[in-house]
């Protein structure tokens, strides 16, 4: 396939007859900035270890740019990994942490020389040659790892959720700093995190996991407004995930009201799961709605308002920069855009999608 930089093919991976990857799939393109997201033990982290080199998969294939580097160790392959401890050498200084794979690979010192500054460079951290790792804060030790990655001129890089030892703002400010590295470098990343937030700021596709299967994959926008399951729904983001009857084509029933939908191909009179984000509730005077209801909740978030109105018999989260006080009579719309229908699963355990698109 063009562009084709990765393929995990049939990989499954068990522990002690646990299994964490279930024949998982997957494709990573040149340039990429992919990201496996999931909750903790969903199989990102032993997915991205398989591609490094540190695990061995128990069937599937992993192919680097059409060859098979399914056997060969960590230290022969094209890439380079980040990890969330930063892993610095402390009884080195930062030039001596950065040089040290140079050094293996028997590079010049000139060479090497010219490769420090550069990264330094390139992770804002000029003149930091001589400091001692102990010296540094968090996200300065972070970029330094990173920079001792760079160096060595990988066409992959695996970051297994590198910021996540680190504060709020600091975790922000790093995010735009990785996008830049991408921008600039053209190395392929391949991110680990379980926040949300970190994955749809910065990747190009998200592939959300769980119980080692892949649930949906895509562009952040996609993965946030057209989930594929209830799964997706509810960990991307707040939601509020409804049952109701596909009534028929373009049009659903909800807690016992219709609302006029786009979506097609569901059939008749059939059971649904409803998605509708918190920011596409409308609330109405309680006569414009199509379902009546009270505001029972109210934080202030800053941006908007969060507020939880009972109707229907179900606590709908609605988020808006208009504020209702708690006992106000309200009415519920939804643009037919904002209405987004699943088929409901025909049991809890039923497979996860998975999809190479």
């Amino acid at each position: 396939m063009k562009d084709v930089l990765v393929n995990l093919e049939h990989i499954s991976k068990s522990y002690d007859s646990h299994m964490v990857l279930d024949d998982l799939n997957l494709y990573i393109r040149e340039n990429e900035f992919l990201t496996l997201l999931g909750p903790s033990g969903c199989g990102k982290t032993t997915t991205l270890r398989i591609l490094g080199g540190f695990e061995q998969p128990d069937t599937g294939k992993v192919i680097f740019d059409g060859a098979d580097i399914t056997c060969l160790p960590a230290n022969k392959r094209p890439l380079n990994t980040v990890f969330q401890k930063y892993a610095l050498f402390t009884h080195m200084n930062i030039a001596e942490n950065i040089a040290f794979g140079l050094k293996i690979k028997n590079k010049t010192k000139d060479y090497i020389n010219d490769k420090i500054k550069y990264a330094l460079k390139l992770v804002n951290l000029d003149g930091y040659e001589k400091r001692m790792p102990d010296s540094l804060s968090g996200g300065q030790q972070q970029r330094i790892a990173i920079a001792r990655a760079i160096v060595n001129e990988p066409r992959l890089l695996l970051l297994d959720e590198p910021l996540g030892a680190l504060d709020l703002k600091l975790r922000q400010d790093m995010q735009y700093e990785l996008i830049r590295l991408k921008n600039e470098l053209g190395i392929t990343f391949i991110y680990v995190t379980h926040d949300q937030e970190e994955a749809l700021t910065m990747s190009d596709t998200i592939v959300v996991m769980n119980q080692g299967y892949i649930q949906q994959i895509g562009s952040p926008e996609r993965i946030y407004n057209e989930p594929e399951n209830a799964f997706v729904a509810d960990f991307i983001g707040d939601s509020n995930i409804i049952g109701g009857i596909m009534v028929k084509d373009r049009l659903v029933e909800i807690l016992g009201a219709r609302f006029s939908c786009v979506d097609e191909g569901f059939g008749q009179n059939k059971p649904v799961d409803v998605v509708i984000r918190p920011e596409d509730v409308e609330l109405v005077k309680p006569e414009e709605g199509a379902i009546q209801g009270v505001v029972s909740h109210i934080i202030f978030k800053g941006v908007h308002y969060e507020m939880e109105v009972q109707a229907g018999g179900f606590e709908w989260l609605v988020h808006s920069t208009r504020m209702f006080p708690v006992g106000t009579p309200v009415g519920i719309l939804v643009e037919p855009f904002n209405i987004q229908i699943m088929n409901k699963p025909e049991s809890e355990d039923e497979e996860a999608v998975k999809t190479d698109e």
